[in-house]
Parts: C-alpha cells; structure tokens; sequence
C-alpha cells in the first residue's frame, strides 16, 4: 500500500534563478495500486523532477512566479487492519474476522479444578488407571470403567445439584468459562462488531456489534474477559472505563433509530474505579445508560454469563427480561468485599455469600431474575456449545414475546419490572436519635421469640432478688469466652499479626519449660501485643470485639468477688466456735422478731451485743478490719431507680418492635382468628400450628439485634446488683488491703 502526499509551492524570486519554496498541506490518502493507471489519473497528473504534479489553469510553467501542486509516492506498511484487500464480497455466514480482536487460541486452555471439585479428579484419575492398565494388559476391564464412570457421574450430579452461594460463584469466575464473544459466535449465522465510542477511544472490555439469529438482526452488547493472562489485561479484567459505556450508549441509540432489538451479556466485577476513570465521568456514564435505557423503544433482554457487579454490570442490563446462568451471581457488592467490612476478614466471604443472595436461584424468588437458563453439569465450560444454545433459546423465546407488545406497552413493561423489586414500609415512625450499630455482633443472634421470656425471667430475678442466684450460667460465660476467642484470632488475621503470632507460639512451644523465657523472644512477644492493643484502641475499630471483652471483663470480676467471698466464708466458719454460732442463731431471732414490730427482753438485748462483740473479734482474728456495722437488707430488696427505668423502657421497646412487625407483616387478622379458634375450643393441633406460623411472620420481620444488645447490658448490671446485695446480707467480699 502507498501514500499519497501533496505539496504546493511557490517561486517568489525574479527569473529563472528564483527560489522554490515549498510548503506541505500535511493532507495524505490512502489508494489501491490501480488508481495510478486510471485514465482520469494518468490525463491529469504529470510527472515532474520524480513527482507527480497537475497544472492548474492560469499558471506559467516557464520561468517567474508560479503556482503547482505535487505529489511524492512513498512505500508504505501494508495493513491487515481494519481490513484486507482481498474482501470476499459473497460472505453469507460466519462473522468479519478483520473487525475483531478475537481469534482463536492457538493452545489449548490449561483445566483448572476448583477447591471443591477434588473428589471428582481422584475418581478420574482412577478411570484414567484403569484404562491405562486395560490398554497395557490387553485384558477386559469395561466393567469396572463402567461402575467408575457411573459413580463419577452420580457424584458430579450430587455435586452440582447442592452447592453452596459462594461456589457457585468460583465456577462463574472460572477461568475456562466462555466469554461472551464465545456465546454469541456459537448463536448468531452473521456477526459484525463495531467499535468506538466516537470520543477517541475503543474500550475492549465492552464489545459491541450486529449479529444474526434465524434470520433476524440484533445488537448485542457485553462485557469481555479474557481467556488467558494477555487477553485479561488487554481486556482489562472485563472492568470497563467511562469510553466502554459511552460506547455501549451510541450503539444502543443507533439500534433504538433502526428498530433492531438489544441483547446484553453481564460478565464483569465492576465498572474500572483508577482515578483515570473518575475522573472522565464514570459514574456519570452509567447514570446516562441507566436513565437512556428506561426509555429505548426496541425490546432489551439481558443474560448473567458470569458475575454482575454492582452499577458496573447494571448499566447495560436495565431490560425488560433478566436471565441469569444456573451458576451466575449478580451482587451489588462482591463477598470478599463485603466481608472485609463487616467482618474485617476476607475469609468470611462464603457466609457474606449467603447473607447478599447472590445465586440466580434467590434472584429468581425475588423476581429479579426472570428466569433460569441450564448448564450442563461441571459448568458451561464443561459443554459450551450446549451451555450458548440454551442461552439462545432463551433470548428467541423473550424476544417473540416482546416484540408483540407496542412501543407504550413495551416502555410500561420495562417500568414495572423494576418497579415491583423491593419494598417499602409507611406510616412506621422513625425515632432519629436511635443510634444504630454499623458493624452487627459476631454472636448468633438472639431469637426474637426468646426476647420476652427473657426479658420476663429478668424482671423476676430482679423484683425477686432470690439469692445467691447467679442470671449469667457457666454455659453463656464459656459461649462469649469461645466468641471473644474467636474473635480476637479474627482481629489478629486482618491486623496481619497472625503469622507472627504463629511464629513466637512455636518458638515458645520448643522452648525448655523449665527455663525462663528467652530475652528476645518475649520482646517479640510483648512488641505484637503492643501493636495489637494499639490497634484494637483505634476509634471506631472491633467495637463487636471491644464490648465482648468489656463483658467479659465484668463477668470476670464478678466470678473472682464471688470466689473470695466463699473463701472467705468458708474461713471464718472454721473460726466461729459453736457458742458464737448459738448467738448468731440468736441475732436472727431477734431480728426477725424487730421485723414483726414485736419488743425484745432487756437480757436478749444484752445476748445479742454480747454476740456482735464476740463476732467482731473473730473477724479481726482473720486479719480483717472492722470499718462499720450496716442492717441486712431485705431478701426482696428492690433494684436502684436507674435500674427499674432502664427495664421499663426495654420492655415499651420490645412491645414496640412486636406491634411493629405485626403491623408489617398484616398479621393482626391472623391473630383475631387464633383467639377466634381458640375461644370456639379448636383442636390443639391447629391453634398450634396457627401459633408456629404467626410467631415465625413476627420473628421474620423482627430487627431483634439491638434489643439484644440492651438485654445483655441488664443482665450484666443485674449480675452486679446481686453481687452488691449479696455481700452485703452475707459476709462483707473484702477489698485486696483487707478492709472489712
């Protein structure tokens, strides 16, 4: 291929000796070999001094001034692209390979096995051996590869049919998964992609372009990740910038003027967020493909091939059918993500996994997804042929139900698919001094159908006061003992303390045990509690983590007063001769009778000074100094004010929060029938289940998560209240000095 470059020039010099200045316009063409040989050429340009040159009318070509365009031909790099020369004229299928990045691999793609499929490999491996061994022997194995290969097959069945939310997404990020070049060459009879946003750049993480499908022209637009690590990166991860939506938005308009309906692939973590890109728009890209695509007047279906994340997948899915793969996710936030905020580890992203509903299984039960397309089992790059036609499948049959409608009808539709997504609740007062706790406890919740009871038992132990009962078993204390464990090896991990951690845990377990510690390493031992202290202090940082061990601590403080007490107890009894004890017996009695109002005999007043004199110096015997005498408090002493308010507004709250979920959830109808049955005698089968059925509606729609919370706290003042009183009916705890 050769370039044309013209010249005009301009002799300013008087006669024939004058100087030839040139100036270049900078204009070049491109042209085939044959343009030369024209006749329309060859009469108009002459050549001159090597270049070609055409006079213009009205110039001399002798000497003086004169005026003439030239032009040099230059041997230029032949291209393959855009396209090539030799252009076959009669394609009737397949698609313009020279418009497309996307060739074929030339090696084969490595199999990749994912963490869960390895009971799957070691029954390969054993149908591998077995053929090998039929192959070297010569001897009949077939049935033996015949119950292996059935085994394998029921056990990919099994596999397949019961995963969990985050392994369905490791096999929507496989990375054999076919992309969606690849789904839409396996559909279309007729393919041509089309680039450019026509702002100076062509995003290669969006592909768009017309294709056919029996006949019948569409846009296809979609998100494209790379089969390998090359085409990753040229792809950009199928992350796309800001010029990737503008790009998908032009295409879209230009199917919206020519009538063609849009098929969108969703295939991506995420629109691209570098500085770059936000730089140019990129939340403003997707807000316009958004509001633009609510009112295209061509039908729009979507397919989910892979992961959908966020505003970067729904940018180009605003349609009025959403398919989703069997194991593709949509999320607004990935669960590794999720995790890392919630929990500040990545490592709980299989439980953020199941919490988002990210599966096409819980998108379709909340209508999100309008249907399900299959896979073969092991995923669609087990079988991708297959896995395209089902997705093709799919798209005719929505777009013969789309295409009926009218425009009106068409825009109503897309309208109220969106529309009816969610909930909302009115009329519900919202208390805007609530503070609300961000990060929520790693504790199993409390069940709301327990909060009353509890709640209830609380009331008695407090208006009761039975002692020495304690509220807190030795069943919960080990339960937040094992939490706050956990929690604190969790802290560790996202700290990035744990390796090192690991690491003075083994130095320590090879150390003697007989010899004190080694310098060093209990300085490294002391530098990485420091730094986790330090860390943990942050404000705002493992609050869930901070109060479990302000209750642990508590808790702790409590058992150690309560053990002191009957070690206490326990000395001074061995020290009370039976004498003292008579005389206690008779200050009980004469307490009991100045209960009663009934008068006590001068010789029992002097009996009982006497005892109290007695008892007084057996204390002091005990190292222990007697600072004051105070009344026993009576068995069913009542809590401090602060207390009783704080249990009355827990209670308002929780009766609050139940008339609240029964007023969502439109169950007092319900509850007018079960007092209905229950008065006309129904069987107790019936006004059981109607039981079960209401309070399982209200423990649904109950946010018990801060009532718990607030439960808690009483119960631990309330442990602190009893302890107080019990101390002071039964024996003083002392203080570390020994004051009494």
């Amino acid at each position: 291929m050769t370039s044309l470059s013209l010249v005009a020039g301009r002799s300013c010099g008087r006669g024939r000796g004058g100087d030839y200045r040139g100036a270049e316009l900078g204009f070049k063409s491109y042209f085939g070999n044959d343009l030369l040989t024209s006749h329309l050429v060859t009469n108009s340009l002459r050549r001159v001094n090597g270049y070609w040159g055409k006079g213009l009318q009205g110039s001399r070509t002798g000497s003086g001034n004169k005026f003439r365009v030239v032009a040099k031909l230059k041997n230029w790099k032949k291209h393959d692209y855009p396209w090539p020369d030799d252009i076959d004229p009669n394609i009737s299928s397949g698609y313009l390979k020279y418009l497309s990045e996307f060739k074929p691999l030339t090696e084969k793609p490595k199999p990749v096995t994912l963490p869960f499929e390895k009971p799957l490999v070691d029954l390969e491996k054993k149908i591998i051996e077995v053929r090998r061994m039929a192959d070297d022997t010569g001897l009949d194995f077939s049935d033996q590869i015949g119950a292996l290969e059935h085994k394998y097959q029921q056990a990919l069945k099994d596999l397949y049919t019961h995963l969990t939310p985050i392994q369905r997404l490791s096999i929507a990020r496989h990375p054999n998964r076919p992309t969606v070049l690849d789904h839409i060459l396996n559909i279309t009879e007729k393919w041509v992609e089309l680039h450019g946003d026509r702002a100076g750049y062509d995003d290669p993480a969006i592909v768009t372009g017309i294709g056919s499908m029996d006949g019948k022209s569409y846009m296809f637009i979609g998100h494209q990740k790379g089969r390998n690590t090359k085409e990753n990166i040229f792809r950009n991860f199928a992350m796309p910038t800001p010029h990737g939506y503008r790009k998908a938005l032009r295409l879209m308009k230009y199917a919206d003027h020519h009538g063609l309906p849009i098929v969108t692939f969703v295939d991506t973590p995420g629109a691209f967020a570098d500085l770059k890109s936000e730089e140019l728009g990129q939340g403003e890209a997707i807000a316009q493909n958004l509001r633009t695509m609510f009112g295209l007047k061509v039908p729009i279906v979507t397919v989910v091939t892979g992961e959908g994340g966020s505003g970067g997948a729904l940018a180009i899915a605003c349609s009025n059918k959403l398919f989703m793969l069997e194991n593709s996710a949509f999320y607004v936030a990935s669960p590794e993500a999720c995790a890392a905020i919630l929990w500040k580890t990545s490592q709980a992203a299989p439980k953020a996994a199941e919490k988002l509903k990210i599966t096409a299984q819980e998108h379709y039960k909340l209508k999100i997804a309008d249907g399900i397309i299959p896979e073969p089992l092991g995923g669609a790059h087990s079988d991708p042929v297959w896995a395209s036609q089902q997705i093709k499948l799919a798209i005719t049959q929505a777009m013969e139900e789309l295409t009926k409608m009218d425009i009106e009808e068409l825009l109503r539709h897309r309208m109220l698919k969106f529309r009816s997504l969610g909930g909302f609740q009115e009329g519900v007062p919202v208390d805007p001094q609530r503070k609300r706790n961000m990060k929520p406890s790693e504790v199993n919740m409390l069940k709301a159908a327990d909060i009353e009871s509890d709640l209830e038992n609380l009331k008695k132990k407090i208006l009761e006061a039975k002692l020495p009962s304690d509220p807190i078993t030795t069943q919960a204390i080990e339960k937040l003992r094992q939490d706050v464990d956990k929690e604190i090896t969790e802290a560790f991990i996202s700290m990035g303390l744990q390796e090192k951690l690991e690491s003075v845990k083994l130095a320590i377990s090879k150390a003697p045990s007989d010899q004190p510690l080694d310098h060093n390493l209990k300085e490294n031992a002391d530098k990485i509690m420091q730094e986790f202290k330090r860390n943990l202090s942050q404000p705002g940082a493992y609050l869930g983590l901070k109060q479990k061990l302000e209750k642990l601590n508590t808790v702790n403080r409590l058992i150690e007063l309560k053990e002191k007490r009957e070690k206490l107890k326990a000395e001074i009894n061995e020290k009370v001769p039976a004498e003292v004890k008579e005389k206690m017996k008779l200050l009980k009695n004469a307490e009991e009778k100045l209960s009663k109002g009934d008068p006590l005999d001068e010789d029992l007043v002097e009996e009982v000074a006497k005892a109290k004199q007695q008892l007084i110096e057996i204390l002091k015997s005990s190292n222990l100094e007697i600072v004051g005498v105070t009344k026993r408090k009576k068995a069913n002493s009542s809590p401090p004010p602060e207390l009783q308010e704080k249990l009355v507004n827990a209670n308002k709250e929780i009766h609050k929060e139940i008339e609240r979920a029964i007023n969502s959830k439109g169950l007092s109808t319900k509850i007018e029938e079960l007092k209905a049955d229950i008065a006309k005698g129904s069987s107790p089968e019936k006004v059981e289940k109607m039981e079960a059925e209401i309070k399982g509606e209200i423990v649904a729609a109950l946010n018990a998560e801060a009532l718990k919370e607030k439960v808690e706290n009483l119960q631990v003042e309330l442990a602190s209240f009893l302890e107080t009183t019990t101390e002071e009916e039964d024996n003083k705890v002392p203080a570390e000095n020994g004051r009494w």
